[in-house]
């Protein structure tokens, strides 16, 4: 938990003096929301120091990463393609064969996070390319995927060299892709755009929703919607959430945020106000793709684990999940599996000890790293 706050503070002041912390001093919780959804708060990567950290551990193609691409034509394009590629995928058909063929067989001591991510690379394998994902693809797919994730959490370094084999794959399939894809984007742009919007992005928070979401079942059995709820609110996806001001967005109060702030939109305190959860953003301003149709997708693959197992786990559930949700996987009807959950406890206590001095030592190198290479200030002031 402390290494958690330590790294929102960290997130809200790379910036500096013009990082503006919300809620803070200036906005208050009351108006995350509108202030969310304003907009002027539409910048995503220019102009902010923040954004050299997260191009950095989502590249390659950062740039082209809808998350970080800046208002207007190009940004469009990506959002149209991405739409399009969504709208005729049939969700709970599709998540429930993905889903039974990366569980069954499944058992006993397992780490929810790394359960997860086969599913979803197979899932959105499919969505992409339209056909079954073969071993060779999903292998690569979650080797990048769970690079990237590592390197967020700050339990392990970048691998480029893993992650270009992903590239290079995406790369020689492009005319493969039953769809339309950006044309304002070059051939490798577009081998970035797939990789960074479904084979980082999507993979990897369709695998943290999960843990979450079996974490919390796991907790005590409860309607399944009522989970989903309560892991959105407890444990949203995003900590610190950056968007750059393109005008001045007035305040309730009579003060106003200036034109080209850095916005830092805290989550975990709004959601902690008891506030209407937006895990999936606010639909007037860059909404999430995916707001439709990943809870409909959830919710099978949530059925379909809990039709074949209980879930038990005893280790520590907080929102960074940097040990990967360990969890037991009891084929069903069993028993509670005592000794195993011991067993669990006591690893689980163990590697929190050590395992926030190495979130530390890593998370400030990264920090430092880059800021020296400057992935986003070079872009933009090339």
């Amino acid at each position: 938990m402390v290494i958690t706050r330590l790294r929102n503070w960290v997130f809200a002041r790379v910036n500096g003096d013009e990082g503006i912390p919300v809620p803070g001093d200036l906005v208050g919780i009351d108006e995350f929301r509108r202030v969310y959804e304003h907009p002027a708060a539409n910048g995503r990567s220019r102009g902010a120091a923040l954004s050299d950290l997260f191009w950095y551990w989502l590249a390659p193609g950062p740039h082209v990463h809808q998350e970080h691409l800046e208002p207007g034509e190009q940004y469009r394009d990506v959002a149209r393609t991405t739409r399009h590629v969504l709208a005729r995928v049939p969700v709970e058909e599709l998540a429930e064969r993905c889903a039974a063929r990366v569980l069954d067989g499944r058992r006993g001591l397992v780490r929810l996070r790394d359960l997860m991510m086969p599913i979803w690379a197979e899932f959105y394998y499919e969505v992409v390319f339209g056909t079954r994902c073969p071993r060779e693809a999903r292998d690569l797919i979650v080797a990048n995927a769970d690079d990237v994730v590592t390197a967020l959490k700050c339990t392990g370094l970048r691998h480029m060299k893993r992650r270009a084999r992903l590239t290079r794959y995406l790369l020689a399939r492009l005319n493969d892709v039953p769809h339309h894809l950006p044309s304002s984007l070059s051939r490798i742009e577009q081998a970035w755009y797939l990789q960074g919007t479904f084979f980082n992005t999507a993979v990897v928070q369709s695998s943290e929703a999960m843990a979450h979401l079996l974490l919390v079942l796991a907790e005590r059995p409860r309607d399944l919607d009522e989970a989903m709820d309560e892991a959105f609110r407890r444990f949203p996806l995003f900590g610190i959430a950056h968007r750059i001001t393109s005008a001045d967005v007035p305040l309730e109060s009579g003060r106003t945020i200036p034109r080209g702030s850095v916005l830092c939109f805290n989550y975990p305190e709004y959601h902690r106000a008891g506030l209407e959860p937006i895990p999936f953003g606010v639909t007037g301003n860059r909404p999430c793709p995916a707001r439709v149709h990943a809870p409909a997708a959830m919710r099978v693959v949530a059925r379909e684990v809990l039709a074949r197992y209980d879930l038990y786990s005893s280790a520590t559930h907080t929102r960074p999940l940097p040990n990967r949700g360990p969890c037991v996987l009891v084929p069903r009807p069993g028993r509670e599996p005592l000794a195993l959950l011991v067993f669990m406890r006591v690893r689980d206590r163990w590697e929190d000890t050590w395992r926030g001095l190495v979130q530390l030592v890593l998370g400030s190198y990264m920090v430092w790293d880059a800021r020296r290479v400057k992935l986003c200030q070079r872009h933009f002031g090339g």
